[in-house]
């Protein structure tokens, strides 16, 4: 009986035992860095510097800032054209390359490989390409298409478009094997039914393959929403430290980084400013939520 009850002894507690180095890791990597962030953005510390409470006077100093409004404005516009491109762009893709046909594996590994790519190597690979004397004006140019190089690394708009091109071409294989596995799962009899009734390969696409992939569509787009909003990578590497002429196409991970860096960085604001784009990254991440919901009722 003893060795019974201690047998149940040493079990209930077992699933945490193996939970606890997976929770401890969480702890201090995420909910860690986490609260004190919150802690950090409710004083006017520096790098060197340990701050004093200030209440909420780095929040409203950044909706007081010009250069905040610049970056949300250029995180927001991001995602709205980038997220729209990464929802139906990888779809067409999947589609194209889902047909078992010989070779098609050489396809679907050339679309795949610029998400395996460093982004180091992209960066410098498209500033190439767009730069003044680049391959795309280069080219522009020979066909008497533009008088002068179009300036693409060089003005603050033109260079948040060359970097959300960036960011949709990197995108494209990724979300291309979420439709792909989307596509499997859909129903062959009812397009089977379909063609029996005459109905068209446009038409079978439209009222049976989109609907069984919308859920995926849901996600992928949740997905891109988030990722647009953390951009930083396409923007340093086409526009350097600045951010572009003027820091004109600085983002929000971007106007933090510069705040907070240096030996004068201003943690204390840095912080409050990853908060508010935390705030704006749960906003869409719960619409993304809420839409699934609906769509699943």
């Amino acid at each position: 009986m003893e060795a019974e009850t201690g047998l149940v002894h040493r079990t209930w507690w077992t699933p945490y035992l193996f939970l606890a180095p997976g929770l401890v890791m969480v702890a201090l990597f995420s909910i860690w860095p986490f609260v004190n962030t919150v802690v950090l953005s409710l004083t006017d510390a520096q790098i060197l510097r340990g701050g004093g409470f200030v209440g909420l006077d780095n929040y409203t100093r950044a909706f007081d800032d010009p250069d905040f409004w610049v970056a949300t404005g250029n995180s927001v516009l991001y995602l709205v054209v980038v997220v729209p491109c990464l929802v139906l762009l990888p779809l067409a893709l999947a589609v194209l390359v889902q047909a078992k046909i010989p070779g098609i594996g050489f396809f679907r590994s050339a679309f795949y490989t610029p998400v395996i790519a460093s982004a180091v190597v992209v960066g410098l690979i498209w500033q190439w390409v767009l730069r003044s004397d680049g391959l795309v004006n280069t080219v522009f140019q020979k066909l008497r298409i533009v008088s002068e190089p179009v300036p693409f690394l060089t003005d603050s708009t033109m260079l948040l478009v060359s970097a959300m091109i960036v960011t949709v071409w990197k995108g494209l294989g990724y979300y291309m094997v979420f439709y792909l596995a989307a596509l499997g799962n859909v129903s062959v009899s009812l397009h089977e039914a379909a063609a029996i009734d005459g109905a068209g390969p446009v038409r079978r696409f439209f009222s049976i393959t989109i609907p069984q992939v919308k859920p995926m569509m849901l996600l992928v787009g949740t997905l891109s929403a988030i990722s647009a909003l953390r951009v930083f990578t396409e923007i340093y590497i086409l526009g350097g430290e600045s951010g572009g002429p003027g820091g004109g196409a600085r983002t929000l991970p971007f106007l933090i980084r510069q705040v907070g860096l240096g030996f004068s960085g201003e943690t204390g604001y840095a912080s409050a400013i990853s908060i508010l784009l935390f705030l704006l990254t749960l906003v869409f991440s719960l619409l993304g939520r809420r839409l699934s919901k609906g769509d699943e009722s």
